[in-house]
């Protein structure tokens, strides 16, 4: 199929808006909107207000659920806005957040193997042979993850790889160098393929026994930096990369998620992850008291078609355990 949707002007967008039965309210302010956010990235916050039809699938005959090009009766341009700015102090204060969980990995994982060699993150022989194995993307896992990390290496600007391959010409960094030019996803490549008891024994400074279970929230927790690095929607998004949990009575806070997919599938259990792990990183933060009172401050709407909280996937207890100093 052909693109064919023609490019419209401010006003035109506006326009179509209306036609589509959104309330406008100020023009001037509505466009300002537009110029500065954008008609695209506005449509993911609008979404929601859409009606919907089931429909044939004409592929499978089966039916389904498709938006139709009209909103709800009495659907508020500026609710739309308010849903956006919600979003994006939300993925400000997640950035904040995930700084500190990356850096302190960093380190836990950085100490870890450079007891054992100070290149231990080139030798194959450091890390458990079947996750080192494992076929990712047509190849062993550590020879994928050797790739990413020269791939890092040879882009990375900073001054001290200059300072020490002059140095030390033709030498690898060691392993408490190199962290600092992993990113996230690097990082939690990695540690998914050391070995069970060194995986087990940072996971269990976290206060999670499972070590499998703590491999899956770095990676969640990846997909979950590259949403907010990329200023993407988050709010109510659909989680394809969901984290398992522990057995039930593990982590008390768990418990609220365990078994209801329905939550388990929107943001809310990763932001609850973020928080776990910032309580152990830094005992005395504010930071989750900050972000319950961000969250108790979900925008009120005036559209007919509301939206709350619980779209996040929020379980209805969350207030009761969200502010306890421990992260269990």
């Amino acid at each position: 199929m052909k693109y064919q949707k023609p490019w419209k002007s401010f006003e035109e967008q506006l326009q179509l808006l209306k036609v589509r039965g959104m309330k406008i309210g100020e023009p001037n302010q509505a466009r300002s909107y537009l110029e500065r956010i954008g008609y695209y990235r506005l449509s993911a916050y609008w979404y929601p207000f859409r009606t919907f039809q089931l429909e044939t699938n004409k592929q499978n005959n089966k039916l389904i659920l498709k938006a139709q090009d009209e909103f709800h009766p009495n659907t508020h341009f500026l609710d739309v806005v308010n849903l956006y700015l919600f979003d994006k102090s939300l993925r400000l204060s997640l950035t904040d957040a995930l700084e500190r969980i990356e850096i302190a990995l960093r380190v836990d994982m950085a100490y870890l193997l450079g007891t054992k060699d100070a290149f231990a993150y080139r030798d194959k022989t450091r890390f458990h042979p079947t996750f080192a194995n494992k076929k990712f993307r047509g190849k062993p896992a550590f020879e994928t993850w050797q790739e990413k990390y020269s791939g890092l290496l040879k882009r990375s600007k900073e001054d001290f790889v200059k300072h020490f391959h002059r140095r030390y010409p033709g030498e690898d960094l060691p392993i408490w160098i190199a962290i600092e030019i992993w990113d996230f996803g690097a990082m939690s490549q990695l540690f998914s393929m050391m070995q069970t008891k060194d995986q087990t024994q940072i996971a269990q400074k976290y206060g999670v026994q499972d070590f499998s279970v703590f491999a899956s929230w770095l990676r969640s927790l990846n997909y979950l930096r590259n949403i907010v690095a990329h200023h993407s929607r988050l709010w109510n998004r659909n989680i394809i990369d969901q984290p398992k949990l522990p057995n039930l009575g593990q982590i008390k806070w768990c418990d609220n998620f365990i078994g209801k997919q329905d939550l388990i599938a929107k943001p809310f259990l990763l932001i609850a992850i973020v928080r776990h792990l910032i309580l152990v990183i830094c005992p005395n933060t504010h930071w989750h008291t900050r972000l319950k009172q961000m969250l108790e401050g979900f925008p009120e709407l005036k559209s007919e078609k509301t939206c709350s909280i619980k779209d996040m996937g929020a379980p209805e207890n969350w207030q009761e355990w969200w502010t306890q100093k421990t992260p269990a």
